[in-house]
This record gives structure tokens, sequence and C-alpha cells, in this order.
């Protein structure tokens, strides 16, 4: 689990068929093998490190290359880097699991950022509330209906500092970003859905 709230500007530095390389040095500290590293907002595993704390490699299935986009990244693009949460850490940010949830794009870059984002998603979106972009834990300025499309948009306020240590800043429009919705809204949908069944 992770907070959203990104800890360093990774790199990804190229593949061996499924094992990814990313540089990072602050996510490496106290990481061990089989620990968890979040890149983009999807929940890595740590498979193997430089002793020194360069570089770091997990291991993608097809189902993450498939529901993400860390398929189409390019030697030397930025990511975003995170470690799980710990017990005894402050939450700044909100719940984030690193289950990327569908691929969005990004359509006008930061400080009015606004990402088009799939219609079956915005049910769990509300203004005020808290979606994660690229494992960025960020809060909904305005919700932008599909109105019978496949896409609507969700709007944001981005301050100066989180487009600097953010990819946010970093990305062109176009790009594909990760989309997190809070769990909590899917829980309540599935409890709250056989009721509103009933005649």
């Amino acid at each position: 689990m992770f907070t959203g709230i990104v800890e360093e500007l990774g790199r990804y530095l190229g593949r061996e068929g499924d094992r990814f390389r990313f540089s990072g040095s602050v996510v490496l500290e106290g990481s061990r093998l089989g620990d968890s590293i979040a890149v983009n907002g999807c929940c890595l595993t740590l498979v193997q490190s430089d002793d020194d704390g360069g570089w770091w490699e997990a291991d993608l299935s097809p189902e993450t290359l498939a529901r993400t986009s860390l398929g189409t990244l390019q030697p030397g693009d930025v990511v975003n880097e995170e470690r799980p949460l710990t017990l005894d850490a402050r939450l700044g940010g909100h719940l984030v699991l690193g289950h990327v949830d569908a691929v969005g794009t990004l359509e006008v870059g930061p400080p009015d950022l606004r990402i088009g984002v799939p219609a079956d998603l915005l049910r769990y979106c509300v203004p005020k509330g808290s979606v994660a972009i690229d494992g960025v834990s960020l809060t909904i300025v305005d919700v932008v209906e599909a109105n019978g499309g496949t896409h609507g948009a969700l709007t944001f306020a981005i301050i100066p500092h989180t487009a600097a240590v953010t990819t946010l800043g970093h990305k062109a429009p176009g790009s594909p970003v990760n989309l997190e919705v809070d769990v909590m809204a899917k829980h309540v949908e599935k409890l709250v859905t056989p009721y509103l069944a009933r005649p």
C-alpha cells in the first residue's frame, strides 16, 4: 500500500524480455529483494538491484503490461517511484494500492491538468475526491462527464512543486498515464448494488 506521495523521479533504463530496469536510490534505502516499489503508480516487486544502489529491476507480467502504460516507456523516460507505506509513517496523500484500473491520457499539462479517463471509471470520481495519476495522489477539481462517449475527463490544479518532482511536469499532451481510483468508492458500490436492485 502506498500514499501517492512520490519519493523520487527515477528513469526507465531498458528491459530484457519482461525484466525492466529502473534507476533509483531513495527507493532502494531499506528495500530488500521481494519488496514492493511503485513505478508510475504500479506496484512492482524488486527482484534485483545494484550493490551501490544505482538501479533495480522488476519482472512485469503480461497482465501488467496489458493494463498499464509501463510497456510504452522508452529508455531515459522519467518515472515516479515510491516505497510502500509503513505503519509509523504519515499518510500525506490517500490510500493507493498500486493496482492500476486503466490507462488514461494527459490532455492538458500543468498547472490546469486535464486527464482523459475511460467513462466507466468516472462514477468513482467526485470533485474534491482523490485519484492517483501515475501514482501521484491528486485532488479532483472537476469531473467532465462522457455524455454518451467512451471517455470523459478529470481536471486538477497542479502547483509548481508537484509538476517539478513528478512525471506530470515532464509529459507532453497525448502521453499515457496510469489511473487508480479510490478503492473505497469501489467497495461502497459493491456493497450497495444488491440493495439498489431490489424492487
